[in-house]
């Protein structure tokens, strides 16, 4: 996909993949960065404009100094939004973006937002169910949290080139100041998503162990009009491990949401 760099501050500018034509949709990656969303955003845009930025600090991208928070983000990219008169977007993210969605959809008072997916996102406080500590894993933890196939998915760190390693520690590095304190999720978010009434899918593969399909059902039970599926045989990105079953599904919401009156 084409990638652009579109100002969004005069300190702030975004690198930008966009791709296809019809309803925009906003696609935000999660830690793993902007590969973990590429094969989505690829089959999303065969039906719908797909814009897919790569979050401030990631992959060597410049963040600036008072970007410090998931707020910021949301709110960064809501500015996009508007500033290019874009409407009737559905928001799709997956892990971290799914918490960016979740925050852009509350700070959303232009309407500019018609639909939600959020993939196995963190970004609330569920009691019960705590966020695993992903920054306290080693490689091996990593992969039998995160996937259904750990074997399959598991990358020995000796096996990775040096600067694949490098910036894989950057992204994360940047993680922690946006969302390691508190840990994952904003405290008053949960109670805030009851006002959100757009249409909201939450996705959820059902091996997760960062973020349980339990956490998933408390997070879609506290918006306005949300609603969880559980992928089979999926860990914490079903749209890698299960990809067939999560488009399906995200291609259903995305022709129920749409509504090409607000494109006008």
């Amino acid at each position: 996909m084409p990638t652009d760099t579109s100002v969004v501050y005069a300190d702030l500018s975004l690198t930008l993949s966009e791709a296809g034509s019809g309803r925009p949709v906003l696609i935000l990656h999660g830690g793993g960065g902007p590969a973990t969303v590429a094969g989505l955003a690829q089959h999303l845009s065969r039906t719908a404009h797909t814009l897919t930025p790569v979050h401030p600090g990631w992959d060597g991208t410049h963040r600036p100094a008072w970007l410090t928070g998931i707020g910021d983000l949301a709110l960064a990219y809501l500015h996009h939004l508007r500033e290019r008169g874009l409407r009737d977007v559905l928001v799709v993210g997956s892990s971290l973006g799914g918490w960016i969605a979740a925050e852009m959809a509350v700070r959303d008072t232009a309407g500019t937002i018609t639909g939600l997916v959020l993939v196995d996102a963190v970004g609330v406080r569920v009691e019960t169910e705590p966020i695993t500590d992903f920054f306290a894993l080693d490689a091996r933890g990593v992969a039998e949290h995160s996937w259904h196939d750990s074997d399959r998915y598991y990358l020995d760190p000796a096996d990775v080139p040096t600067e694949e390693l490098a910036r894989r520690q950057t992204n994360m590095a940047t993680m922690r100041i946006l969302a390691g304190d508190p840990y994952m999720h904003d405290p008053k978010l949960l109670r805030r998503l009851g006002d959100v009434q757009v249409p909201a899918l939450l996705l959820w593969g059902g091996s997760d162990r960062i973020v349980t399909p339990a956490y998933g059902a408390a997070y879609a039970g506290a918006f306005g009009n949300g609603r969880l599926e559980v992928i089979a045989e999926a860990g914490h990105l079903p749209q890698i491990e299960q990809p067939e079953a999560t488009f399906a599904l995200i291609d259903a919401h995305l022709r129920r949401t749409s509504n090409p009156f607000r494109q006008q």
